[in-house]
């Protein structure tokens, strides 16, 4: 067995004792902030405790209050889901003798009839809302030649259609609350600028149009109308000076204003657009967006309509059947979107149509309603919008003019997926 003397023993005491003080020290050397390092305090000293006022007191004695009730709280999972089906119609109420747009009736003057049916109205907006727009322009080398021919060379050939651009966005789109877009289309739909009320931007947009001239020929309608409306895929928005060559570009549906409408400038003509006149059709009933069409080539047609062939030439020029059926479908795409058409012939009658269309746009009493849930997708249903002008409860019938929709068709499955 092994003795150790008290001597040792006194020298590991000893030892032990000043490792324990070295240890020490060296940790509260490591604990002060180091030179160069910001002291924590934010370097105020000897802070005095400030009494708390009346309204601190007062918001600690709420959030505590608060708490207490959240605390004790019962939490319900069950979610409400509750299933929707709007239907928006917008109308124009007019005297028909005079033309006179009526303006300040009420929801109580107005009913919805669907399929016969009366609806109850659950949505209900008044006239002079601000206006967000759509002008889509025919662009095209036909267009060209019809105004160019029209003015016998007089002017630019794309004078007839750049100008009720350059009217309307310069004389009815007033900021802040009005907005403006512009789509040119030949052999595809181009936007020149998205929605915007600068005045600097829209003069831009009118200037490139002055300054360039026309690709194509083709003037395919029924695809820029969808473009319009729907979006999709196309062209980067020009004035934007993208670097991008295309773009996902959002149509008017997919706009949440009161007042939307699509101003089209066009001959009605389409060469061989993707989509056909049913198709379009189709697309233009489901929007539920007015569409105000100025015919053009008007003039041309007056000058030149004996000298041309019934039929299209070998050349692809149109005949005097295609600017008939070009007529027939600008009033058919008006008379189902609930918007108008006005075929204009000389630039003396454009200050006052555009005026119209302006007044029809600001005039448009916006009514809705909540449809049955038992609807068949892809089917017809007829609307019909009734007024009582004097509140005696009789319906107007021949005194006034209710320009809307006729119809509804609720999209299948599909066409929501392809919009």
């Amino acid at each position: 067995m092994q003795i150790v003397s008290p001597r040792a023993i006194s020298k590991a005491l000893v030892l032990l004792i000043a490792l324990c003080l070295t240890s020490n020290t060296i940790s509260h050397a490591q604990s002060r902030p180091q030179k160069g390092e910001q002291p924590t305090s934010g370097g105020k000293k000897n802070q005095r405790p400030v009494p708390k006022t009346e309204a601190e007191i007062k918001a600690e004695e709420e959030r505590r209050k608060l708490e207490e009730e959240e605390k004790n709280a019962i939490v319900d999972e069950e979610v409400l889901k509750i299933k929707t089906n709007i239907v928006n119609v917008d109308a124009v109420v007019y005297n028909k003798k005079t033309g006179q747009i009526i303006t300040g009736l009420k929801r109580e003057n107005f009913a919805v009839f669907e399929n016969g049916v009366k609806q109850e109205i659950t949505n209900f907006a008044t006239p002079e809302a601000p206006i967000t727009v759509t002008m889509v322009i025919e662009f095209s080398k036909w267009t060209e030649t019809f105004g160019s021919f029209g003015t016998r060379g007089q002017e630019q050939g794309t004078l007839e259609v750049v100008r009720p651009v350059a009217y309307f966005t310069s004389k009815f789109i007033k900021p802040p609350n009005d907005y403006a877009s512009v789509i040119a289309f030949d052999i595809r739909p181009t936007p020149i600028t998205d929605f915007t009320n600068d005045p600097v931007r829209l003069q831009q947009t009118v200037n490139l149009l002055l300054r360039n001239n026309p690709a194509f020929r083709e003037t395919n309608l029924f695809d820029a109308l969808k473009f319009s409306l729907v979006g999709g895929k196309g062209d980067a928005v020009v004035l934007d000076n993208s670097k991008e060559r295309y773009a996902q570009y959002g149509g008017m549906v997919s706009v949440k204003t009161p007042r939307r409408a699509i101003i089209l400038v066009a001959s009605g003509i389409d060469t061989f657009s993707r989509i056909n006149y049913g198709e379009a059709r189709k697309i233009i009933q489901n929007s539920g967006i007015p569409i105000y069409i100025i015919g053009t080539a008007n003039l041309f047609l007056k000058m030149y309509e004996q000298q041309l062939g019934a039929t299209d030439g070998i050349d692809g020029s149109p005949g005097r059947m295609t600017f008939l059926q070009a007529a027939n479908t600008m009033k058919t795409f008006a008379k189902e979107s609930g918007g108008a058409f006005f075929p204009v012939t000389f630039p003396g009658e454009l200050p006052s149509t555009l005026q119209s269309i302006n007044n029809l746009m600001r005039s448009q009493y916006s009514i809705a309603y909540d449809a049955a849930d038992n609807r068949e997708a892809g089917k017809k249903y007829v609307l019909d919008v009734k007024v009582d002008i004097d509140g005696d409860g009789v319906y107007e019938e021949k005194g006034y003019v209710i320009q809307h929709r006729p119809f509804y068709v609720l999209p299948k499955a599909e066409d929501k997926g392809k919009k």
